[in-house]
């Protein structure tokens, strides 16, 4: 881990590269043509993957919230205390980002980058102080919520008010279909960058989150497909329209050649929604099966990052954080520990991951796992049954088994055991320690750490 007084520094002589990190929401892993999707084209998302490295064994959070903090904290759930989805004037396990934790806006913007984010904030928006022009951004624009109406802004959790539109944390009236304003407001950002500044870029879209909605011209080619499958594909068009927008105003400021451009989901595609597809991963949003964790993702960067390639070493959201300071040449020296570890040498040389162990935190208090190696080790409440069924304890061998089929718990105690006592020493001392207290027997209480209905709209 990173502690105070580690500092980071760009590869010698090096300009400082310009930083685009496209945060999805809820996409399926194979809902992605870069993953196998044939029913849904995405020729923008595809060509810059193919540029770049396919990152195959990709690991965020299963939910929203703790997601978005891993990215801009470089620090796992058990550490920023955000478990689940952030409510307004949430507290405690639902509470906002708090306030000693440094993002990544912050670190860059210290480096002497512009930052903005366009799209969706999720860490806590009640008062001013939680809001990202107070946590590193220099602008912001779109939703501080879980989810909205793409074309009318209406919050989907009315305690944001009647809607979750906002400019530089004021709300905005601003008119029109959400994805495409978020991609304006990229795209003027990009054009608006003064020349030699380098650029940090955090566009979070509410695409393709629900309620699932899109503009007739991006759902008119998809009108032969299953019903509840025609409006991601509409939301999934009109995203990818709006990435390839947001590429070509880099290209007319002369920025790609020295542009890191960054693409993954939050968290898996939800299970219960028939119209999304983790496959051939187990669960989805909100599980600690690999369809809940393990996400699309990409990081192109031609000339610097090897093109046409897949990288299948465990990776976690984390580490993005020391990743990006050290090629931006700032500081890694602050007061909380980083959990994420630098990844450069993994995305160019061809390294094994740094992790000997990466924890899978899940959304619900007592449900968590751990990878080691190709093997994984799962918790579950014995009398959880929400989305699949699961068993107390599971291990799997992700080398032959991604879709996590055959628990090999029974069959290999010694290795459960040890696995599981690597667990305990990286779950030591959590922040909101009631989040790992096993529930009491016969007593499920924990509506606390269900998701949100802002986070399970279909």
């Amino acid at each position: 881990m990173m502690t105070a007084g580690s500092m980071a520094a760009a590869p010698p002589g090096a300009e400082k590269p310009n930083i685009v990190y496209f945060l999805v929401d809820d996409m399926g892993y194979a809902d992605i043509g870069f993953n196998g999707c044939q029913d849904i084209r995405t020729p923008n998302i595809d060509r810059l993957a193919e540029q770049g490295a396919v990152l195959d064994s990709f690991y965020a959070q299963p939910v929203c919230s703790p997601g978005r903090s891993a990215l801009l904290t470089g620090r796992y759930p058990m550490h920023t205390g955000i478990y689940n989805v952030v409510n307004p004037e949430g507290t405690g396990l639902r509470g906002p980002l708090p306030l000693a934790e440094r993002t990544l806006a912050q670190a860059l913007r210290e480096a002497g980058y512009a930052t903005a984010i366009c799209g969706k904030w999720h860490l806590g928006s009640d008062t001013p102080e939680y809001r990202p022009t107070r946590r590193g951004f220099d602008s912001q624009y779109g939703l501080m919520g879980g989810a909205i109406n793409y074309f009318t802004h209406a919050a989907a959790d009315k305690k944001m008010g009647a809607f979750d539109w906002w400019r530089n944390d004021v709300a905005s009236e601003d008119t029109g279909y959400s994805t495409h304003l978020i991609a304006d407001e990229a795209c003027r950002v990009i054009r608006e960058q003064p020349a030699g500044k380098p650029l940090f870029l955090y566009v979070a879209p509410n695409a393709v989150h629900g309620p699932l909605d899109a503009p007739a011209e991006c759902l008119k080619p998809y009108a032969d497909l299953p019903q509840d499958r025609i409006k991601l594909a509409g939301a999934t068009a009109a995203l990818d329209d709006d990435i390839g927008r947001i590429m070509a105003a880099l290209a007319e400021k002369d920025m790609i050649s020295n542009t890191l451009v960054i693409y993954s989901s939050d968290n898996g595609g939800p299970s219960w929604n028939k119209s999304c597809r983790n496959d051939p991963l187990r669960g989805g949003k909100s599980d600690i099966y690999e369809g809940g964790m393990r996400v699309c993702a990409f990081a192109s960067w031609p000339g610097n990052i090897p093109g046409g390639i897949h990288i299948n070493e465990p990776l976690h959201v984390v580490d993005w954080f020391p990743t990006l300071c050290r090629l931006a040449g700032a500081s890694l020296s602050q007061p909380l520990p980083l959990d994420g570890l630098d990844i450069w040498p993994v995305l160019t040389q061809g390294a094994k991951s740094p992790h000997d162990a990466i924890p899978l935190i899940g959304s619900r208090d007592g449900q968590y796992a751990i990878r080691v190696g190709d093997w994984k080790l799962l918790i579950n409440p014995a009398e959880f049954k929400r989305n699949v069924k699961c068993s107390p304890v599971e291990l799997y061998n992700l080398a032959t088994d991604i879709s996590e089929k055959h628990n090999f718990a029974a069959e290999q105690p010694e290795r459960v055991k040890a696995m599981r006592a690597r667990l305990d020493e990286l779950l030591a001392n959590p922040a909101n320690p009631e989040f790992f207290a096993p529930p009491k027997q016969g007593a499920r209480k924990t509506k606390r750490a269900e998701p949100d209905t802002a986070e399970i709209v279909p």
